[in-house]
């Protein structure tokens, strides 16, 4: 069990302990979202908060980027605690939505330069911050076109500069799905930026349903299910959980299939295909085979492949989230 929160300059961009939120309306019991979070985000790496509609995930941003408050628990991000050091926490993070938030009117150049005059900054130093942001989300050749003949990747690029104009660098990151409804080039382009970020020193915490996002960008996954973490390293020790490969075979018959399904961890009634974990040796994937089917007559045919964030969500959660 982590250690509750001190006094001092923490080892951790993100921290939370034991965070439970419940929702409900006068007359109805109250849905618990989060059930005991615990978070630790390291300095300048990518955590991905992975999981389906409704597990959590943005409650969790909220809670940590001070826009709602958590009936239990503590939370520090970037050294301040959420409640006690609201106004801290806000100037040191950047905040991304599921939808980008910029004037489509305004053309990038004129976007950045309003925000960094509302951050204080003077005329010269606001364009100056405008050219160097535009200049490093890849934005300089658009800079003077309206926002809203950007493209869907070409707005986020815009709103994850909007939001560095006035944190102070390298700061911690929140991306609330950032890449929901962008295209494939789209989403590329943003894990390009992404990646980025962390490469400069940001500490990134990123919620995705998306299976292939977490495991392209995360140095570490957390796997929310019904509010708590199901499990949590990287994507490699995850997969290892639920075994390094996995086994399929393909059953003769239905009644094998029934009989069977059981121990797997992958399932496809309409092919008759069930998944099972194996280490991927030659001599485990045989004795797989003698046990399962001692007969030879139930499995018409077998394949092997390493596991995949997919048998992870199957084995230890209750709902598999999109793919890319």
């Amino acid at each position: 069990m982590p250690s509750p929160i001190t006094q001092g300059t923490p080892p951790y961009a993100i921290e939370a302990y034991g965070i439970t939120k419940s929702y409900g309306r006068r007359g109805k019991p109250a849905v618990r979202v989060l059930d005991h979070l615990d978070l630790r985000v390291g300095h300048g790496s990518v955590f991905a908060l992975l999981g389906p509609n409704g597990a959590g995930k943005t409650t969790a941003v909220r809670i940590l980027a001070t826009l709602t408050t958590a009936d239990s628990g503590t939370a520090r991000v970037a050294g301040y605690d959420v409640v006690a050091d609201r106004s801290a926490v806000r100037r040191a993070i950047s905040l991304t939505g599921q939808f980008a938030a910029v004037d489509e009117t305004q053309t990038g150049e004129e976007n950045l330069r309003m925000m960094a005059r509302l951050t204080g900054l003077s005329r010269p130093a606001a364009r100056r911050r405008a050219e160097e942001l535009l200049e490093r989300f890849g934005l300089t050749g658009a800079a003077r076109r309206p926002a809203r003949t950007y493209s869907g990747g070409m707005r986020r690029r815009l709103d994850l500069a909007a939001g560095l104009v006035g944190s102070p660098e390298p700061g911690v990151f929140f991306l609330d799905e950032p890449t929901t409804g962008l295209d494939p080039r789209s989403r590329q382009e943003l894990w390009e930026v992404v990646r980025g970020l962390a490469e400069h020193g940001a500490s990134v915490l990123l919620t995705t349903q998306y299976l292939e996002e977490a495991d392209r960008l995360a140095d570490r996954i957390a796997l929310l299910d019904r509010g708590r973490v199901a499990a949590e390293g990287s994507a490699a020790d995850l997969k290892g959980r639920v075994a390094g490969h996995r086994l399929d075979l393909v059953l003769t018959s239905r009644d094998a299939y029934l009989r069977l399904t059981g121990r797997a961890v992958h399932h496809s009634p309409e092919t008759l295909t069930l998944g099972v974990p194996t280490d991927g040796s030659a001599a485990h994937v045989r004795a797989l085979l003698d046990e399962i089917d001692p007969a030879g007559t139930e499995v018409d045919r077998f394949t092997l492949h390493s596991a995949t964030l997919d048998d992870v969500f199957l084995a230890l959660t209750s709902e598999v989230p999109a793919r890319v």
